[in-house]
């Protein structure tokens, strides 16, 4: 709909249609376009933002990638701490099996985490990072487009190239019927 505005009406024309968006990084990007600004130094200014956004979402997938590789070892540790607990009192036989208890859930734990809380959190927190740059290098490329003024049928044939088959497949039914 932007495209075929900008097409009719001319660019200038997109300027009124801004504050009806959400998405704050397509918003930025059009208002450089009704700006008149050059199509290389949008391109520029909307990837150094799309590199600041996915280094950021990169730290936390590492922080919590890095809490799965760790859990396992504080789980060991429990463990050692659990076994010295029960060597330490070997000759009181009451305190072995609440030791070997606290040697072998400590393990467990360890265990959990990584692999039933943090892999899970950081393998979603990749999917949306996925999810999110491609959706923002759409943007991008339907900024561009609509600031060299193509066809919007070409556009939407840009943008169809990002999904897999199927997904086109279903779309291109809808988005590109005359």
């Amino acid at each position: 709909a932007l495209a075929e505005k900008a097409r009719r009406e001319g660019i200038l024309a997109l300027e009124e249609s801004l504050e009806e968006l959400d998405d704050e990084f397509m918003k930025s990007g059009l208002r450089l376009v009704v700006d008149g600004t050059d199509g290389a130094v949008i391109k520029s200014i909307l990837e150094n933002e799309l590199n600041a956004i996915e280094n950021r979402h990169l730290g936390w997938i590492n922080v919590v990638t890095n809490w799965a590789g760790l859990a396992p070892g504080y789980g060991m540790m429990g463990t050692v701490i659990g076994l010295i607990g029960m060597l330490n009192n070997l000759e009181d036989k009451s305190s072995l099996g609440p030791n070997m208890a606290v040697a072998l859930i400590t393990t467990l734990y360890g265990s959990m985490l990584a692999n039933w809380i943090f892999t899970p959190i950081a393998t979603k927190l990749s999917g949306h990072n996925a999810l999110e740059v491609t959706t923002k290098e759409m943007i991008i490329e339907g900024v561009l487009s609509i600031q060299a003024g193509d066809n919007p049928r070409i556009l939407a044939s840009k943008l169809l190239t990002y999904l897999d088959p199927k997904s086109r497949k279903l779309i291109e039914a809808d988005v590109l019927k005359d």
